[in-house]
């Protein structure tokens, strides 16, 4: 089921424009950040932890030698999660499906919301091409200068989502 109409233009989400991230787009988030108990250098150099976390809620960042439990990385990500609804929420000035959001959502927690508001992708969204902005989501497929199989995989199914076809 396409959620676009014959404009290209997205059809409305039934519920209201989306607030928070849908079980869908948890679990693809998941999916992707894997958990990991201890810090680790991620390919593109930073110290990460739990799901794909780089700061802690008070803004320190991630250094070699920490640690979390599954429950702990849990509420670490639930609580950084929220900044990068927000962050969404005030770049977008376009209505979104919850697909949309999902996927814009999964892709600047990965990328950073800077990155999100400098990119030719948002300035595609709020042009209104949604089809232009979706396929801005596979040119993100580098870390370190390295086109990274993984990277490509997840931009794959973010714009498939923010297609209304995952």
């Amino acid at each position: 089921m396409s959620l676009y109409n014959h404009l290209d233009a997205p059809v409305e989400a039934p519920s209201g424009p989306p607030e928070k991230v849908s079980r869908r787009g948890l679990d693809l988030l998941h999916h992707f950040e894997g958990f990991r108990e201890e810090a680790y250098l991620c390919p593109a150099g930073v110290w990460t932890i739990g799901y794909g976390n780089t700061k802690w809620p008070d803004g320190r960042p991630v250094r070699k030698g920490d640690r979390v439990t599954r429950e702990e990385g849990e509420a670490l990500f639930r609580s950084i999660l929220r900044t990068f609804e927000r962050g969404v929420l005030d770049a977008v000035k376009v209505p979104l499906t919850q697909s949309q959001f999902d996927a814009l959502v999964s892709f600047a927690y990965n990328v950073g919301l800077g990155a999100l508001r400098s990119s030719t992708l948002l300035r595609k969204l709020n042009a209104g091409d949604y089809l232009g902005a979706a396929d801005e989501f596979l040119r993100w497929n580098k870390a370190g200068g390295r086109v990274m199989a993984g990277l490509t995989r997840r931009r794959e199914a973010e714009s498939s989502l923010f297609k209304g076809e995952f």
